[in-house]
């Protein structure tokens, strides 16, 4: 697909992931519309001609508002960046059960919702292209993650779901997992922070890259993008090991 002149939705555009795909798309010619909780991030991210809506996507009110005032603004919604996430470094045994309940709202059923209020627009255009944002947790459990990847892997199924579902539609699925990104996500993750080996960020990417990975992959029509490609390398061993990378994992974690 063509960049240029389609319309973009990015959800938790305010910072991070979100913010530097508003940049990177908005370089090859897109058309924003951003959203996110904040609306004095959205504007220090956003350029000229972007729609700005400020609000909690867990809000049906706030999610019928983003496309709305899109449609209204653009005539039309190309492509949609479910981006808007939060996480979780509680074991899953001990984490409160609103934490849990707030944060699958927030990655699974919002982002669910959002594609819910958009699918019909592309479906009746024949046209257009959804873009989830896993994580390399939704493809094996990182188990100081353990509640984030659970939601992660069900952004997985349900966006390989909807690659059949709209198949015949004209419209587009493709699942993001990236991997360690410096981002502000480690600080706002509800409970202690992750393991120092974690931490020591090898391989580690930006999230400018993780952006340019996404607008590569929208591009080629990709079915997944991994941000770096090196994670497909853990996939593969943890397909191929799951015993020895459980322990290995459980011994980051220090929980063997």
């Amino acid at each position: 697909m063509r960049i240029e002149g389609k319309v973009v939705i990015v959800t938790g555009a305010s910072e991070g992931i979100g913010a530097a795909c508003a940049a990177e798309f908005a370089r090859s010619g897109a058309r924003l519309s951003l959203c996110a909780r904040s609306e004095d991030g959205l504007r220090r991210v956003a350029g000229d001609g972007a729609l700005i809506t400020a609000g909690d996507l867990t809000d049906e009110a706030v999610r019928r508002r983003v496309v709305d005032r899109t449609i209204e603004r653009f005539g039309a919604i190309d492509i949609l960046i479910n981006n808007a996430g939060v996480g979780m470094y509680i074991p899953s045994w001990q984490a409160p059960e609103e934490e849990v309940r707030r944060l699958m709202e927030v990655n699974f059923f919002a982002l669910l919702a959002m594609v819910r209020l958009v699918a019909p627009h592309m479906r009746a255009r024949h046209s257009g292209t959804i873009v989830n944002v896993g994580s390399i947790g939704g493809k094996f459990v990182l188990p100081w993650l353990t509640v984030y990847s659970a939601s992660k892997y069900a952004v997985g199924a349900l966006t390989e779901g909807l690659r059949m579902e709209l198949r015949r539609d004209g419209v587009r699925t493709m699942l993001v997992c990236p991997g360690y990104v410096t981002t502000e996500f480690q600080r706002r993750a509800v409970g202690e922070i992750p393991p120092q080996v974690v931490r020591g960020r090898r391989f580690a990417i930006t999230a400018a890259r993780c952006a340019a990975d996404i607008r590569r992959g929208v591009e080629r029509d990709a079915r997944t993008v991994m941000s770096p490609p090196i994670g497909w390398l853990a996939v593969a061993v943890a397909r191929l090991l799951p015993r020895v990378v459980e322990v290995r994992l459980a011994r980051m974690n220090g929980t063997a």
